[in-house]
């Protein structure tokens, strides 16, 4: 076949060097990847048979006061447990057939071609895993990585059932509001998750929902984070936590994330790792994967809130 005999050289550097402006541009695309991602590092691991995350889930009985030569209590502490999570893979394939690299075989065509199906892949990649994260992780046979409507919810993750005795402090909050949006509502559920300063920080509905919330506000002052409007997002706040909206978001709904317990995890060594582009014996064409292991954790399912039933969310 004609063409650049680096042809194949040219593309997988180009491709190395063009993951990190890729990876940045996905995870700032989506305001729930931004949440996620923006102000904390995700985290990192080489590897292991599960994802394992520590959990608290009950104090440590020997605290107390004291005096003189009183005996301090050496009990031996329970409430300290792990979550664990199994690994999830993901893939896009860029391809090039031979009919585009006969015509694009000088180096500067070959970076705008590779440019050009890379801008594809990072598209489609953002919408695919915007979908997957915002869902309960049944997609695909099972194959998708958990996603908020599985994290803030009533069945088993991390290999823990809020339903099994003992087991509650697993559970997220979820109130049936049954009607309208209110401020009452929002405000009962921002209140009942929260502890201290360990409040929701940020608040996820649908257009429908932001907009309700919106008409809630009129003739009121209005205020937004500036960090997410920075990203780029339409938000407005409620009791110092940003709301917006994500088309991808349960319908009628709301939900009240703390972002400090709900962990993006991902393999240090594949983590939108390209794979050498290959040439099959059986096709005119060249391809290389894109691959990702990790997965979508949570350790503090209290701290999470879902209100349904919105009757105009």
């Amino acid at each position: 076949m004609a063409g650049n005999s680096n042809f194949d050289e040219i593309l997988s550097t180009t491709l190395k060097n063009y993951v990190p402006k890729l990876t940045d541009n996905i995870f700032s695309a989506r305001p729930l990847f931004y949440a996620l991602t923006n102000g904390s590092t995700i985290r990192r691991i080489t590897g292991g048979a599960n994802i394992v995350v520590p959990i608290i889930y009950g104090t440590n009985s020997t605290a107390g006061s004291y005096s003189g030569t009183d005996t301090i209590a050496t009990t031996a502490q329970t409430g300290i447990s792990a979550a664990e999570y199994s690994w999830g893979q993901y893939a896009a394939t860029v391809t090039i057939n031979g009919l585009e690299e006969a015509k694009n075989n000088g180096e500067a065509q070959i970076i705008d071609l590779l440019e050009g199906k890379i801008f594809q892949t990072q598209e489609t990649i953002i919408e695919n895993m915007n979908t997957m994260f915002w869902a309960d992780g049944t997609g695909n046979g099972g194959k998708d990585w958990e996603g908020v409507q599985s994290l803030v919810s009533g069945s088993a993750v991390g290999g823990i059932n809020p339903g099994a005795a003992g087991n509650s402090f697993w559970g997220p909050t979820q109130t049936n509001l049954g009607g309208v949006m209110s401020l009452a509502g929002m405000a009962t559920m921002y209140n009942t998750i929260s502890v201290g300063n360990d409040q929701p920080t940020i608040i996820f509905g649908r257009r429908q929902g932001y907009e309700a919330y919106e008409a809630l506000l009129t003739g009121q002052i209005r205020y937004s984070d500036t960090d997410m409007a920075d990203g780029g997002f339409q938000n407005l706040l409620f009791k110092g936590a940003p709301i917006t909206f994500d088309d991808n978001c349960e319908a009628n709904a709301l939900y009240f994330l703390n972002t400090k317990y709900i962990q993006l995890v991902a393999h240090s060594d594949v983590w939108f790792k390209p794979t050498p582009f290959v040439r099959p014996t059986n096709q005119d064409a060249v391809f290389s994967q894109i691959l990702c292991y990790g997965q979508l954790t949570i350790s503090n399912r209290a701290r999470q809130g879902r209100l349904h039933g919105i009757t105009n969310g």
